[in-house]
Order: structure tokens, then C-alpha cells, then sequence
């Protein structure tokens, strides 16, 4: 098991809303070429750049998303399904400990960044490892079916100082049932494919942003046909506004997804 002695060693269980996914449709496994690829990107989770008269489109769906109400009180971000592809025996293996998770995989670079923060204590820091997946720009998982013995977009990162985990990555694509999302797990102390963690949740994507994404010559797919929105959505149906990242950059450059995560510790 991979330990943090700065961390206490007990976790809090939020016992909030779990939710079971429908059954998923089969992925789409399309070739791609010419694409721009993320495998030597950032170490640093910066990055971020001003949109271009081109893509202000893209760049105006930019959404502010805290913990933080409307009164100013915190508030503890929804708990999601785990499923359907976690790939809990990864955490098994040291090499997940790492920032950079497109390995070779290609699309529009994003920079991840998920600020952990108390909502019984202020919104302070939250010092924990945050583990991270999603799929490619084609829809695939790693470590599933025919992805079987691979491990792209996924990875452990702990939080600096400031509460923040960074990740560098692809913008992901999409699949039969889902909207545009990208999982994470939260691990106050420790992390293995046993461990318990104290949030499970999911991070939306502006929908502007994603069809420019989706608009480009790098996701062959093109857009979502199968859920067109948040309200059509099996996990975000019930509302996004704790879960809805805040999305800055261009399609040449890449994009920043920010997003506060409310923990009730």
C-alpha cells in the first residue's frame, strides 16, 4: 500500500448520492492521423492561454465552478458511480504514481487541475491522492476488451500545497451513454486496488467547448449523437453546478479544466 506519513491515517465516507449507470453501448474504434500528441506534455499543470479571435467561440463557454454556493457556504460535490471502467488493480502498481497520463494517445492537450477543499473547516486545502481516468479521443478505456494491458488516461497524483492535483492529458472523447467526463477517486492517506476513499465523483465539460473539441479534424467522430445533453445524461441528469469545470485555452494551444472539489472531512 502507498503511504503518506504527512496524511492521518483515517478517511471520512460521504454517504451522499450514488448513482448506477445504464447499460453502456459498444465503443467506437476509429483510426485517427495526423493528430497532435500529449506524450511529452507539461510537468506542471500551467499552461493556460488566452482564446484567439477564432476560437472565441470555444472560449466563451468558459464556466466558474466552485465549492462554494451562491450564499458563500461550502458545499460537498456530488458522489457518481465508479464504474463502469476503473481499473481498481492499477493502483496496485507503482507506475500510476505519475502527472502525465496520454502516454502515446493524441488529441487536444488539456491540463487537469482538482483543488481538494474541507467544507467542515472553511474550504481549506485538502492534502490526499486523487486518482483520475477517463477515455481517449475515440471513446476507448484502457485495460478493457481489446484495450486490454494498456493504461493511458489514468493516474495518481497527491495534492500540493494548496490542495491541488495536476494532471497533463487529452481532452476525452466520447461513448454510447455518456456525455463528456472524466472520473476521479479521492484517497486521504493511502491508495491500492483495496483501500477505501473518501469521494468518487465525475467532472462535466462545457458543452460550447466540447463541440469546438469535437468540431476539429483530431476527434474523427465528430459529435456526441448518442447524449446531446446534461439533462439526457444517465449521471449529470439531476444538474452539473458542483461538478462543472471551469474550461480556458484554444483548440492549437490546448485547454486548462479547472474544477473545486467540496470534501466533507
Amino acid at each position: 500500500m502507498h503511504q503518506q506519513p504527512q496524511v492521518p491515517a483515517t478517511t471520512t465516507i460521504d454517504n451522499g448520492r450514488r448513482k448506477t449507470l445504464g447499460t453502456l453501448g459498444l465503443f467506437s474504434l476509429m483510426g485517427a492521423s495526423g493528430l497532435i500528441s500529449c506524450g511529452g506534455g507539461s510537468t506542471t499543470g500551467s499552461g493556460t492561454s488566452s482564446a484567439s479571435a477564432t476560437n472565441s467561440t470555444a472560449t466563451s463557454a468558459t464556466t466558474t465552478s466552485t465549492a462554494l454556493s451562491s450564499s458563500g457556504s461550502c458545499v460537498v460535490i456530488p458522489t457518481e458511480t465508479i464504474g463502469p471502467y476503473p481499473l481498481s488493480t492499477l493502483l496496485n502498481s507503482s507506475m500510476i504514481l505519475r502527472e502525465n497520463v496520454a502516454e502515446d494517445k493524441t488529441g487536444v492537450p488539456l491540463q487537469l487541475k482538482l483543488k481538494l477543499v474541507n467544507v467542515n473547516n472553511s474550504c481549506t486545502p485538502v492534502s490526499a491522492y486523487v486518482y483520475i481516468w477517463h477515455c481517449d479521443k475515440d471513446g476507448n478505456y484502457s485495460g478493457y476488451g481489446s484495450e486490454a494491458g494498456t493504461t493511458y488516461c489514468r493516474g495518481v497524483q497527491y495534492t500540493d500545497t494548496n490542495g491541488t492535483a495536476h494532471f497533463t492529458t487529452i481532452y476525452p472523447g466520447w461513448y454510447a451513454g455518456r456525455i463528456t467526463h472524466i472520473h476521479f477517486q479521492i484517497f486521504l492517506s493511502a491508495y491500492d486496488s483495496n483501500a477505501q476513499s473518501s469521494k468518487i465523483s465525475q467532472l462535466a465539460f462545457p458543452q460550447t467547448i466540447t463541440q469546438a473539441v469535437y468540431n476539429s479534424a483530431l476527434y474523427t467522430k465528430g459529435q456526441n449523437t448518442s447524449v446531446t445533453s446534461f439533462a439526457a445524461d444517465n449521471v449529470f441528469s439531476d444538474g452539473v453546478e458542483y461538478q462543472m469545470a471551469t474550461v480556458t485555452g484554444n483548440l492549437s494551444e490546448g485547454y486548462v479544466a479547472e474544477l473545486v472539489v467540496g470534501l466533507a472531512l
